[in-house]
Order: C-alpha cells, then sequence, then structure tokens
C-alpha cells in the first residue's frame, strides 16, 4: 500500500501541491454584438493523472553551481518523497525534511558561491518567493526576497549535496508541470450551500488523489477561508479505514467521529465530499459514517445528486441575461436585438444620471451610482419599483457589487469607506455593519470592488495593487473582510480594475501596455496574460463572468474578447468615453 494512501498521511507529511493553469480557449464570436455562446476558459496543466518526464539526476562532472540548480529543478517532483531531488545528496543528508515547508520561486533564481574550499564549498540560493505552500495544498501569497545556503562536498570527483535546510524550493513552472489544481468543497454557513476552496495535489500517482482530497477536506478550510466557511467534518472527524474501491467501481468513504447530523447536514456533507472527489475524477461515492450510509434513500452518491447544493448551481440555472453598460448617464444594451438602446424604467429613462450600476443575475434586483452635482449617491431598487435613495455618499463610488441572492450590495466611498446596504423586501434600504479594516490597512485607495458570485470573497484594486478577502458573517449579522491576500505585486502592480471571471479566477486591467488584461487564480498562485490585440492601454474598466466573453473599456470604447489565442479583442460599443459595463450578477 502506498504511504500517501494511509488515512491521514496527505496532511501529515508531503501533501505538498501547487499549480495549474490557464490556457485561453477557443471560440470566435460575432463582430457587432456581444456572444454569448463562447468564453475564455482556464484549462489544467497537465492531464489527470498523466506522468510528467523524470527529472534527471546529477551529470558527471557537474560543478557546485549547476549540481545546486539542478536539485532546484528536480524539487519540482514530489514522487517518491522528491526521489529526483535526493538523488543530489550525499548520503549524510538524508534525513532532509522535504515536508516541513515548500517555497514557490519565481522563474529566475541564482546560484552563487559562498564559501569555497578545495572538496567542500557553500552555495547560497538567491532568487524571489511568490509564495508557500499549507502542508494540506493551500498556496499562502507572499512575494519576497528569499536566500538559502546549501553545502556541498566532493567525494570520488563528484559533487553532491551534503547539507541544507529543512523544506523545498521548487519554480513555478516546474511545478505547472507536476501538479493540478482542484476545488475542495465547504460550507457557507449563511446560505447552507457549498462553496470551492482552491487547493493543490502531485499528478502522480493518480491512484494516491482521492485519500489526499478526502485529506483536505479533513484538515477543514485554507488560512484564507478559515471563518468565513463551516465545514459538516468536525475535528474529530476521521477515516475508519483507508479509501477504497468497491468491487462495483465506486468509492468507498467510511467516516467515524463526525457527531449528530439532520438531513440538511447529512447532504450537505455528501455535497463536500462527492463534489470534492470529482475533482480527482471518482464518479460515485459510497459515503458511510460508521458503516451506515450517510443518506440512506442513496448509498451510492454520485456528483449530479448533489449538485444543487453548490453555490454557482442557482445561477448556473437561471437565464442568461445580456450585457449591459453605463453611459452617458443611461444603462443600455450590449447585446441581444437592441444592441445600444437603453433599458427599460429609471435606470434606461434619464431619471437618474448614472455612472455605474449592477443587477442581479435573475434581473430583479437594481443597483446604480448616481451623479448628484459633485457627488454620487447609491441608488437600489426591486423590479419595476422606483429606485430608493440609500445615505451611501461620496465624491466617488465604485461599481456596485451584489451579494448572492439580491439581498444586499457594496460599493466603496471615496476610495476609503466600504458600504454594505442590505435590501429587504418591504422596507427602505439600510446601512449594515461591516468591519473593512484589514483591507483598508493595505494602503492607498480602492479604486474598484468586487463580490466574487457565490458571495465568500471580495478582490479590490488598493492602491494599485490587486488583493482578495474572504467575507466572514457572524451570527449576529456582521460581517468582517479577512485574510485579505496581495496577489503578485511584482507583476499586477499597476491595476486599474478587477472582476470575478469564475470563483476562483480574478480578471485584472492594468496601465501596462504589454501586460494590459491578466487572469490571476484568487490565491495569486497562477497569472496568465491575455492577448491585448487592438486595446489601446490605460484601459478604465472590466466586466467579466463565468462563460461569457470579457470585457474592457479604453479610449475607443468597449471592447469584446471570447477567448483562444489567435483571437482578436472586438469593438462592440464605441463613442462611449464613460463607459462602465457589466454582467448580471
Amino acid at each position: 500500500m502506498s504511504p500517501g494512501c494511509e488515512p491521514g498521511a496527505g496532511r501529515r507529511a508531503r501533501a505538498v501541491l501547487v499549480v495549474l493553469l490557464a490556457v485561453l480557449a477557443v471560440a470566435a464570436a460575432g463582430c457587432a454584438t456581444v456572444p454569448g455562446d463562447s468564453s475564455v476558459q482556464v484549462l489544467r496543466k497537465v492531464s489527470d493523472g498523466q506522468a510528467p518526464p523524470a527529472p534527471p539526476g546529477p551529470v558527471d562532472g557537474t560543478n557546485p553551481l549547476d549540481l545546486v540548480r539542478g536539485f532546484v529543478y528536480a524539487s519540482g517532483s514530489s514522487a517518491d518523497r522528491h526521489g529526483a531531488a535526493r538523488r543530489f545528496l550525499a548520503p549524510e543528508a538524508g534525513t532532509w525534511d522535504d515536508g516541513s515547508s515548500v517555497t514557490v520561486l519565481d522563474e529566475q533564481f541564482g546560484t552563487v558561491p559562498v564559501a569555497t574550499g578545495t572538496d567542500t564549498t557553500t552555495v547560497r540560493i538567491r532568487g524571489t518567493r511568490i509564495g508557500t505552500l499549507t502542508t494540506s495544498g493551500a498556496f499562502e501569497p507572499d512575494e519576497a526576497p528569499v536566500e538559502a545556503d546549501v553545502t556541498v562536498v566532493r567525494r570520488d570527483g563528484q559533487w553532491r549535496i551534503s547539507a541544507l535546510p529543512p523544506g523545498v524550493f521548487v519554480r513555478l513552472s516546474d511545478l505547472r508541470s507536476n501538479y493540478r489544481s482542484i476545488k475542495v468543497f465547504f460550507v457557507d454557513p449563511v446560505r447552507s450551500t457549498v462553496v470551492p476552496d482552491l487547493r493543490y495535489l502531485p499528478a502522480v500517482p493518480a491512484k494516491a488523489q482521492a485519500a489526499r482530497a478526502v485529506d483536505m477536506l479533513l484538515d477543514g478550510p485554507s488560512p484564507a477561508l478559515a471563518g468565513a466557511v463551516a465545514s459538516r467534518l468536525p475535528g474529530t472527524a476521521s477515516l475508519t479505514s483507508n479509501v477504497t474501491e468497491a468491487a462495483d467501481g465506486g468509492l468507498v468513504v467510511d467516516l467515524t467521529g463526525v457527531g449528530t447530523l439532520d438531513d440538511a447536514g447529512r447532504r450537505l456533507l455528501a455535497a463536500q465530499v462527492v463534489l470534492t472527489l470529482s475533482e480527482v475524477n471518482v464518479s460515485r461515492v459510497r459515503l458511510l459514517i460508521d458503516g451506515s450510509p450517510v443518506l440512506p434513500a442513496t448509498p451510492d452518491i454520485t456528483r449530479a445528486a448533489v449538485a444543487s447544493t453548490a453555490a454557482d448551481a442557482a445561477d448556473a440555472g437561471a437565464p442568461q441575461q445580456p450585457p449591459l453598460v453605463a453611459a452617458g448617464g443611461r444603462v443600455r444594451k450590449l447585446g441581444g436585438d437592441d444592441p445600444g438602446g437603453v433599458v427599460a424604467g429609471q435606470t434606461g429613462n434619464g431619471a437618474f444620471d448614472i455612472a455605474s450600476a449592477a443587477i442581479t443575475v435573475d434581473g430583479r434586483h437594481q443597483a446604480v451610482a448616481s451623479r448628484e452635482g459633485a457627488r454620487s449617491r447609491l441608488i437600489v431598487g426591486e423590479g419595476d419599483l422606483p429606485l430608493q435613495a440609500t445615505d451611501v455618499t461620496g465624491s466617488v463610488l465604485t461599481r456596485p457589487t451584489w451579494a448572492p441572492g439580491g439581498t444586499e450590495v457594496w460599493t466603496v466611498a471615496d476610495g476609503t469607506t466600504v458600504a454594505r446596504v442590505v435590501t429587504d423586501p418591504g422596507v427602505p434600504p439600510r446601512r449594515a455593519q461591516v468591519d473593512a479594516s484589514a483591507l483598508t490597512a493595505e494602503g492607498g485607495a480602492i479604486t474598484s470592488f468586487r463580490m466574487s458570485r457565490d458571495g465568500m470573497r471580495v478582490a479590490a484594486v488598493v492602491g494599485g495593487r490587486v488583493v482578495t478577502a474572504s467575507v466572514a458573517r457572524a451570527a449576529d449579522g456582521s460581517v468582517t473582510l479577512r485574510g485579505v491576500r496581495l496577489l503578485r505585486p511584482g507583476e499586477l502592480g499597476d491595476a486599474v480594475a478587477v472582476d470575478w471571471r469564475s470563483t476562483d479566477t480574478v480578471v485584472v486591467v492594468g496601465a501596462r501596455s504589454d501586460r494590459a488584461v491578466s487572469l490571476v487564480s484568487a490565491d495569486g498562485l497562477a497569472l496568465d496574460s491575455v492577448s491585448g490585440s487592438n486595446l489601446t492601454p490605460p484601459l478604465r474598466a472590466v466586466a467579466a463572468a463565468p462563460n461569457r466573453p470579457l470585457l474592457v473599456v479604453d479610449q475607443g470604447g468597449v471592447w469584446s474578447f471570447s477567448g483562444g489565442q489567435l483571437d482578436t479583442w472586438r469593438l462592440v460599443a464605441g463613442g462611449m468615453p464613460d463607459a462602465m459595463p457589466f454582467y448580471p450578477g
């Protein structure tokens, strides 16, 4: 039996992991209107269980500097306790603790001599750290210079590493070739749905991935979502035996220490486990608690049986609304049968001077930032009822953003005040408490602010830098933004606006001509540029939604991009210098 399949092994030892991401996929679209049936997609770098070529071992006659460089290259493969990297070690370094930490390096790093001798030398690894990985596979961004010294000795004419610090240094590109991303599912305690948490695990061996995925669930949420999500697997929960495959092909997961759950709790537990395991290609799970089925009426559970429990299920079933744009003080259509036409009601008839707007995915709730002389005010409404003014005002308001369900809308006033407005049916909108001190402490004006479509995170531009934070809701109704993460400041330090491409991917537009549009994972690990063909930086705004074309605004107007490296941005609305496009949701 592989050690990685032992209960808990994935969270005790080297369940250390990383990266995926992003190739922009296919599909050309229409020309004068925004297409609705093609999209930019994020794909896995490696196939499930596909074994990349084994890293080479040390070459005879290699000098100390190249030996240490080759060691770092080989450390990208975690197979057999980093067996490829261990071939670079002298016998006395056999106790190297490769499971204590994983430091993810930028591509460019150096190996420089510190102290040299005839048969012993010290080599310093010097580079830029992008971040680190937790033992449960979560990435923690922390960009900073890093150094580590390695002792190299010559034995029988060959140099080998005799002493090195604990932990692993891995280049991002090497990890992209050897690891895959998965989503581990936890519970939104307010909406009683399940939401994803990004993790990373080795692509091989495939047979160990299910056990490691269950270990990640048992470990609980990543630091980024801790306090914002819950789990129906308490800290006392464990496996009664190894995760095994039944004779009929289903995967058997038998848990203990779960405690008492009502029917709703059992269904959420089933969704957590089954949706997580579907990420590693498990199609059917026999989920047990102390030997008895979690769902007695459904002993073998498929993804389809619990898919409705996912936070994005409601949005996926809603009719697709056309993209819209606030321009010239009114909300207008970008697609459909009447591109450029104003929408019905007060958002389109000129009753307000609208700078930006948002509507819920079902189209029932609207929010606008309306200019009133030198100031702007947040105004909200439901259905065909007249819009209602709120007490949220400022010289500048960021584009409004709705929480799931249309119960509250957020904006930022004057770059400093995060405002949350609750919109209960039948009563006037009211300002509600939100502690955004962790976000404002990042320094600089908040110029863009967007809530993820599952409501668990926000993305923002703060002082030109991209940050994310989790949305933690207390029993008394108060809300705190916590777990702030700074995403790739070296590459995204001149950001202008952000939006959520999906629950785990943020689109960023910036002032740089060589990186006008980027896709970055919510944890900051994966970063990819989107073609900037036809665009004229600096860009002013961006709008995104799952399976929809990207929309950006430059000096010429609103542009659409559906994906594919051979595709180009297409002008869909010109002559709108103040355009602010948006998708429902």
